[in-house]
């Protein structure tokens, strides 16, 4: 049924609330009643993390626009030293994000809870480099995540698995 990995029972998932490439707070409650893709990723990630971007983009853009609006990419970063609001202003336009795509930051302490009750581990790497879990989460519009990826997913996977919640 589904391309990624199913989540057997759903997984509950942590409340959160941080501010997106334009200065806006987003809080995990009120993502309920919509779909949304959680990732965590930085800005200077020299390997997956704008792979893992441009794929849920795309997944967003082929979504005609009744049911894009129903669903949101949460970007949640890693590396609250580097991922300044000036750095994701430039990171959402050099990659064409769609408004749908929210980029979370916030400081250290604000973000740490976020990554512990996401199961995220991020550690210091080489050459302001930045080690993390690179997963990404499907949750369902009750805030149940659904379906993992791995940090190779595929547009049209996470559109199918979407299109599959869609129909439930």
């Amino acid at each position: 049924m589904f391309r990624g990995s199913e989540l057997n029972p759903p997984a509950s998932t942590a409340a959160f609330a941080l501010r997106d490439q334009d200065g806006k707070l987003v809080r995990w409650a009120d993502q309920r009643g919509r779909f949304a893709i959680v990732a965590f990723l930085y800005t200077e990630c020299p390997d997956v993390c704008p792979l893992i971007a441009a794929n849920l983009n795309k997944a967003l853009a082929k979504l005609p626009p009744a049911e894009r609006s129903r669903v949101r990419v949460l970007a949640i970063s890693v590396d609250p030293k580097g991922d300044t609001p000036a750095a994701v202003r430039r990171y959402v336009k050099a990659h064409r994000l769609l408004p749908q795509f929210r980029y979370l930051t916030g400081t250290h302490a604000q973000l740490a809870p976020v990554w512990r009750g996401w199961h995220v581990a991020v550690t210091p790497g080489k050459l302001d480099t930045v080690d993390h879990s690179a997963y990404e989460m499907l949750v369902d519009p009750q805030g149940k995540g659904r379906v993992v990826y791995d940090a190779g997913v595929q547009w049209d996977d996470v559109l199918h698995d979407l299109r599959v919640l869609m129909d439930e």
